[in-house]
């Protein structure tokens, strides 16, 4: 009989309060000055109960933009793409294009720790649309971007949270949901 995980699909991600999560080209760079806590604002603790991640395409092209070194080496990384083998081989991520609905719950079960859905938008969207994301942790930032590329893009399936958790950190609104079925 195999072990049943408690394993969450939880969304950790920052977003502006006019519900941007990065300029118009990608970037995040708006995200660098904003007052926290002067640590890193509940991210180790929150890193600590990591055990994969997945993210789209896009993301993933962010995250190589900001760092020498790819941030999450030490664990399983997917990034989901329409063309997977038009990547080289990664010692760090897989490149995939399974359907959601099949690829999420193999890594709930296959994961050491909850499923860190990193973003973007449109994966989001994919998601909400499939019924997978089950909790989000939102850092609602202190800024109005005015444009940019949205948590929730138009068409994402209505959904509705229940507030589980508010912490301020420095000007951040840490906001914690679970996401209602």
């Amino acid at each position: 009989m195999s072990e049943v995980k408690d394993n969450k699909v939880v969304l950790y991600i920052a977003m502006s309060l006019d519900g941007y999560i990065a300029l118009p080209d990608g970037s995040v760079d708006w995200l660098f000055d904003v007052k926290g806590d002067g640590g890193d604002n509940g991210y180790a603790d929150f890193y600590a109960t990591v055990g994969t991640l997945i993210m789209g395409r896009g993301t993933y092209d962010e995250v190589l933009k900001l760092s020498d070194e790819f941030p999450y080496a030490g664990k399983p990384c997917y990034v989901t793409t329409r063309t997977p083998s038009q990547y080289e081989k990664s010692p760090h991520v897989t490149f995939t294009d399974e359907k959601l609905t099949e690829l999420v719950p193999r890594l709930k079960q296959q994961s050491s720790g909850n499923v860190w859905l990193v973003g973007g938008g449109q994966l989001v969207q994919d998601f909400m649309q499939e019924g997978l994301m089950e909790e989000a942790v939102i850092a609602v930032i202190p800024k109005v971007l005015g444009q940019g590329i949205p948590l929730f893009p138009a068409g994402t399936a209505p959904s509705s949270f229940e507030l589980k958790r508010m912490e301020q950190r420095g000007d951040i609104a840490m906001l914690t949901y679970k996401v209602q079925r």
